[in-house]
């Protein structure tokens, strides 16, 4: 489905074209001024659809109403299917309108809005969740009723959304007070158990990291990596964290199983072998058919994992799949002026994977003889095809998810050189095919993730391009989304919002340390350390520990805090591993005061379900490791010993400067010379300085 407002990619004079016959064709709602192309896709709906504000609340206090709160994101199947079925049909937005507000929240705009009532699902139907997520909330904002995607009529047993809707007006018009009173309990309840401070004693130990990845390597699938059946997501901070224990205690059991995962995942259909990069995830336990979007936060934390798993094994399939995530990310999702978008759509023409998909009558055409028998034995493309979509009612038919089916094939040189070339011609094909829109949004935090990744790549590969990308995207969110005092989330189409959430404050402490520690400029530590005073006034939880989601505000009834991992990492795990890092730079014991007490408010979580906070344990590895770092002091020749920092997986190494706002010892080491020197230190210790790089990597690797 086609983006159809300012921040959506066009991808052609025709779609152009009928964006436009469309636009004055159907009457908007209220969503018609938003940014957001999620909002945007649901403008002209039949629905009243009401952003999120005060306009929707107040009238719905006025006229005493329900509201419907329906919470997606612009690439979501599921979202796109509900649309279809059931917020274009008349006879449904015809019931809305009449008994109910409708309210329409981008998720990826406010998570700290999606948090609260996602939560309340899961706190009321005990556990699941996704999305769309529609709860049905008094004029107060607070729940009562809710669920996930529902199907327009009854079937199965399964109530449809005309029945659900009829349903809660019934029970609205004929006892209102007991359903208010029924909110009310529930928000209470919430607010008792997530409001509470917990008071948690005990630091997390070696033991307790040890236990907690054999806990993951007893649940994990050891046939096709990763963890769980269908559908299955790439879990990057629970094989991270997997890597890091390999690290410190030599199990060789856990660096294979991250090795497994990262073969069966590169070789599936959901790394997208012509373009690069990964789709969200897949719809079986193999990872051969994805839902075809691609989001921004998971090319940032799969390009790091790849990165790790080729400074391991030096395996060259590892690199050429790092390079193709970067590659993708600064080819086709950077804004002009340096922002990454956020997203791109699983459907193109109104088809999922249509623009990503192949069928054998496709390469027929496009191929010479030699090159369609090696290319279909490669991609493993048949006649009837491998994926159809169930949830189209006009699938399309015979489609194939291209995946390295015979990833042992040992191909001749005359082979390797015919795939190459059908490849090339695939390329270049797929290229001229209309595109999934492209969800324009700037998202503060997952440039953040982005930032600091290819920060990171452009030394491990390096590949310069990539660090400066890295650079250009900082200087974006800095011109864009900071006013000097405060970071603002979301940009697009020239407009800022309104909101502070913590993940961007904290995810782009990580992106702007991440720059320093690839180029030792004094500039991205400082605004690291400003980013850290504001996060820690804005979100952070004094008492208890931790960070809340969003800044404090009207709008939100409950103000909670993300305790476990879901598509990234919880805010407190990032804010504790970037605390981390500026306590061992700046040597202020004030951010570690703020690392001790979030991992020890965590530590209870991860001891009875480590699944939950892999990053959290991985802060907690770093916290108990060495604190190593390698000081690299004069100007002279930085450059060769900053590369060879990055050339050794060393998951615990900081690399830093001796200017700035760094820690008054690392401040007092000295040039070689008038040269470059780096100190290996731990604490106020350090071994004898070296000059050379060749040196230098010598030493971390003993």
């Amino acid at each position: 489905m086609q983006s159809e407002g300012q921040c959506s990619e066009k991808t052609s004079k025709e779609n152009a074209d009928d964006a436009v016959v469309d636009t004055t064709a159907k009457k908007q709602n209220h969503l018609a001024g938003e940014k957001s192309p999620y909002l945007i896709q649901h403008a002209r709906n039949p629905v009243e659809w009401y952003p999120w504000g005060e306009a929707a609340f107040a009238r719905a206090r006025r006229e005493n109403k329900p509201i419907l709160l329906s919470i997606g994101y612009s690439t979501c199947h599921w979202c796109h299917v509900m649309e279809r079925e059931s917020f274009k049909d008349e006879e449904v937005a015809q019931y809305l309108n009449e008994h109910f507000i409708s309210i329409k929240v981008d998720r990826e705009e406010r998570p700290d809005v999606d948090k609260i009532y996602m939560t309340a699902y899961q706190a009321m139907y005990q556990g699941g969740g996704g999305w769309p997520l529609n709860m049905f909330l008094t004029p107060e904002l607070k729940p009562f009723s809710g669920g996930t995607y529902f199907p327009p009529h009854d079937q199965q047993g399964r109530a449809g959304f005309t029945t659900v809707l009829k349903t809660i007006h019934a029970a609205w018009r004929e006892q209102g007070n007991e359903v208010q009173s029924s909110a009310e309990q529930i928000h209470q309840k919430m607010q008792r158990v997530f409001e509470q401070v917990k008071v948690v004693e005990g630091q997390l130990q070696v033991d307790d990291l040890n236990l907690a990845a054999s806990k993951l390597a007893a649940e994990a699938d050891h046939q096709f990596g990763g963890w769980g059946g269908a559908p299955k997501f790439p879990q990057v901070s629970h094989l991270r964290f997997l890597l890091r224990h390999w690290h410190r205690t030599g199990d060789l059991p856990s660096r294979d199983h991250v090795l497994l995962t990262c073969n069966k995942m590169m070789e599936a259909g959901i790394h997208d072998q012509l373009a690069g990069g990964f789709h969200r995830y897949a719809v079986d336990e193999r990872w051969l058919v994805p839902h075809f979007e691609k989001m921004l936060y998971d090319q940032a934390q799969l390009l790091e994992l790849y990165l790790d798993v080729w400074l391991v094994t030096k395996d060259p399939r590892y690199r050429q799949v790092a390079t193709g995530i970067a590659d993708y990310v600064t080819g086709e999702m950077q804004h002009d002026g340096g922002g990454f978008y956020s997203a791109q759509d699983a459907q193109s023409e109104g088809k999922e994977g249509k623009c990503f998909c192949w069928t054998l009558g496709q390469m027929t055409k496009l191929l010479d003889r030699r090159e369609l028998a090696v290319a279909t034995e490669w991609f493993g493309v048949s006649e009837e095809g491998n994926f159809i979509d169930h949830s189209d009612p006009e699938p399309l038919m015979n489609l194939n998810v291209i995946h390295i089916a015979k990833p042992d094939w040992d191909l001749s040189p005359r082979q390797s050189e015919v795939l190459q070339s059908a490849i090339k011609k695939m390329r270049k094909a797929r290229s001229e095919r209309v595109p999934a829109a492209t969800d324009r949004k700037v998202l503060a935090d997952w440039n953040g993730m982005m930032i600091a990744s290819l920060a990171r790549a452009g030394h491990v590969l390096g590949q310069v391009a990539y660090l400066e990308a890295a650079v250009k995207a900082h200087a974006f969110i800095r011109t864009e989304l900071w006013d000097g005092a405060l970071l603002y989330h979301r940009w697009c189409d020239g407009e800022r919002d309104s909101s502070q959430q913590a993940s961007s404050y904290l995810q782009m402490m990580a992106g702007s340390l991440g720059l320093y520690q690839a180029t030792l400029d004094a500039q991205y530590l400082g605004f690291a350390i400003v980013l850290a005073e504001g996060a820690r006034r804005i979100f952070y939880d004094e008492l208890g520990g931790g960070f809340y989601v969003g800044a404090e505000r009207p709008d939100l009834v409950l103000r909670l805090k993300d305790d476990f991992d879901g598509a990234t990492p919880t805010a407190s795990s990032v804010g504790a591993m970037e605390f981390l890092k500026l306590a061992e730079i700046t040597g202020r014991e004030d951010f570690r005061e703020v690392v001790d007490k979030t991992i020890t408010v965590s530590s209870e979580t991860i001891k009875n379900s480590p699944y939950a906070m892999a990053w959290m344990m991985s802060v907690a590895d770093m916290q108990l490791g060495e604190h190593a770092r390698i000081v690299v002091a004069g100007a002279e020749g930085k450059e060769a010993l900053i590369e060879a920092c990055y050339q050794v997986f060393a998951p615990g190494l900081i690399c830093m400067g001796n200017e700035g706002e760094v820690d008054q010892f690392s401040a007092s080491l000295q040039a070689l010379d008038g040269k470059s020197a780096a100190y290996y230190c731990s604490g106020q210790t350090c071994r004898k300085p070296v000059s050379s790089a060749k040196s230098l990597l010598e030493l971390l690797n003993n």
